[in-house]
């Protein structure tokens, strides 16, 4: 029995390899097969930062422009998975997780600084590490105050944003916002104990499908591996830390709409327009300081990539051969 399905086996394999082109494979699988070449060219690399190990992925020629990837909460640089290789073809791209989030090293909140300067300053080391003089920088949820600490240190360094879903304006503050303002204003055990139910399996699952037009297409494996991380000993902690932090960024804001009407950075803006977190209330006020701003509303939630990642990509790769 063995032996005649060896003969089979082998017999079928030689047949199978006999009949395939091999020297004039068709274009659309050369096309599929350069495509391959690209997602695997994608790295994931680190760096010790202050102590701290700081993740990221990497990809594209690093003599090409750059494109740094900010990602939100409570994710990482997985949020931008499947972006990363359309870009890479062109660009060279960064996408870090912060300090606390993916794989990225997670101090104690007791031993390590969680704030927006402490993680800005962290990603603009990264970049001097790996030579990058100037950049584009995609801003998502916490990854815009991130980015612009970065650009008000040095708005001369960054050519373009591209803003999904990251505030820099009161108006985009809404009834969400009501639990953590009152942390802000009061930082006890008892109002960040009310937080916690932000970091729950449910309330996960509700920020990658809530406003989507079709949830069946956001993956389950977004919210599995994220909860994984938030549920981590002292993750919770190092979350909350960052919650109360959140308030710093509202004193900035001011400060960076000034630098947006001197600088005139060039900018797209592809918005979810469903999102609860950060509403298209916080989208709008755009327009008064960046008078070239590309504008659209997607109809879908906070994690935009997830129903609009080739819309999004497509866009990106326009504005950015325009910009740099």
């Amino acid at each position: 029995m063995t032996r005649s399905l060896k003969s089979l086996f082998g017999a079928s394999l030689l047949a199978l390899t006999v009949s395939l082109p091999i020297a004039t494979a068709s274009p659309t699988l050369a096309v599929d097969a350069q495509r391959a070449v690209q997602v695997e060219q994608v790295a994931f690399r680190s760096e010790t930062i202050d102590g701290v190990k700081i993740a990221y992925r990497e990809a594209g020629d690093p003599s090409r422009p750059t494109v740094l990837l900010l990602h939100g909460f409570p994710t990482s640089s997985h949020m931008f998975r499947n972006l990363i290789p359309h870009l890479g073809r062109k660009y060279h791209v960064i996408a870090p997780d912060f300090p606390g989030f993916g794989a990225s090293g997670m101090p104690q909140a007791d031993d390590f600084e969680y704030s927006f300067a402490k993680i800005a300053g962290m990603m603009t080391t990264l970049l001097d590490r790996k030579k990058v003089d100037r950049y584009a920088v995609y801003l998502m949820d916490y990854g815009a105050p991130v980015g612009f600490r970065m650009y008000a240190e040095n708005p001369e360094r960054v050519s373009g944003f591209v803003i999904q879903n990251g505030n820099a304006y009161e108006e985009g503050l809404r009834e969400f916002w009501t639990p953590i303002k009152a942390y802000w204003a009061n930082p006890t055990t008892e109002n960040g104990d009310k937080l916690r139910g932000f970091l729950t399996l449910d309330a996960t699952k509700w920020q990658f499908t809530h406003g989507t037009k079709n949830p069946e297409r956001v993956s389950p494996d977004n919210y599995w591996h994220v909860q994984y991380l938030l549920d981590r000993k002292g993750n919770q902690e190092v979350q909350l830390e960052l919650f109360l932090d959140y308030g710093t960024n509202v004193a900035e804001y001011p400060k960076w709409q000034a630098l947006f009407r001197k600088h005139q950075t060039p900018a797209l803006l592809m918005w979810g327009k469903n999102d609860p977190i950060f509403p298209a209330d916080g989208a709008h006020p755009y327009k008064r300081d960046l008078k070239s701003l590309e504008f659209h509303l997607l109809d879908t939630g906070h994690f935009a990539l997830e129903e609009y990642g080739p819309q999004i990509a497509a866009r990106m790769i326009d504005f950015l051969d325009r910009n740099n």
